[in-house]
């Protein structure tokens, strides 16, 4: 059931989703992405799977790598769409593509990309489990993952003024400037019921990464996560 909500609900805001996470962000989402990225720079991978990669902002990023080939993989069609506009604009044709595909069932074989990334997604999952087992599959060994997640702030003033704004103040403008009823207010209901810090490290671990490592930023409103897949490279 939570995967046709989350199709459904992406469909809904695709055309204005990048401007709704700018906005929201400050721009600072920019910069996470390319923090990420930076992360994946020393991998040198030559072929990368983005997955839930919407409107592919983090595919995109990622091209500054120069790989042979980005795989960008998302459930909605209209975010898909939205992406391959901006790929084509900036004439990334081809290093990127995108696929609609489940992250649950991917489907490539198995090894076939030295590293897996996702941005803001993988709390979207039905299957947490299921998804990142997947993504250990088709990555070869040795090979890494890069996820960034929203997160919660610790410190308690800045925390209790950043929860105000993400559960009061974010849904009632995301309404308004996207239109759907309740895209923002799941967002804010998402990243409170998702693991994070060493509990997701724990969840990599069991899905086949091992070495995962957890990273704070901007006050912990976004965590970074870096893993390799088990096994010899």
């Amino acid at each position: 059931m939570q995967k046709q909500y989350v199709r459904s609900l992406f469909d809904a805001i695709a055309r204005r989703y990048d401007l709704l996470n700018h906005l929201f962000s400050g721009g600072v989402d920019l910069y996470w992405r390319a923090r990420a990225i930076d992360r994946l720079s020393g991998a040198r991978p030559e072929r990368i799977l983005d997955v839930a990669t919407g409107t592919a902002d983090f595919a995109i990023a990622a091209a500054r790598l120069s790989p042979r080939a980005i795989v960008g993989v998302d459930i909605s069609q209209a975010m898909l769409d939205v992406g391959r506009a901006k790929i084509a604009a900036r004439g990334l044709e081809s290093t990127v593509r995108l696929l609609a595909g489940d992250a649950e069932h991917l489907p490539f074989a198995d090894g076939t990309f030295d590293a897996a990334i996702v941005a803001f997604g993988v709390r979207n999952f039905e299957n947490l489990d299921a998804g990142l087992s997947e993504m250990a599959r088709v990555l070869r060994p040795g090979g890494t993952v890069v996820i960034l997640e929203f997160s919660r702030p610790r410190a308690f003033l800045f925390r209790q003024v950043y929860m105000a704004y993400f559960r009061g103040l974010m849904p009632v403008l995301g309404r308004v400037i996207s239109g759907h009823p309740r895209a923002y207010a799941y967002l804010a209901s998402s990243v409170m019921a998702f693991p994070e810090g060493e509990d997701f490290c724990a969840i990599l671990d069991r899905a086949g990464f091992s070495g995962a490592h957890s990273e704070r930023m901007t006050g912990g409103i976004a965590s970074l996560y870096t893993a390799s897949r088990r096994g010899a490279a």
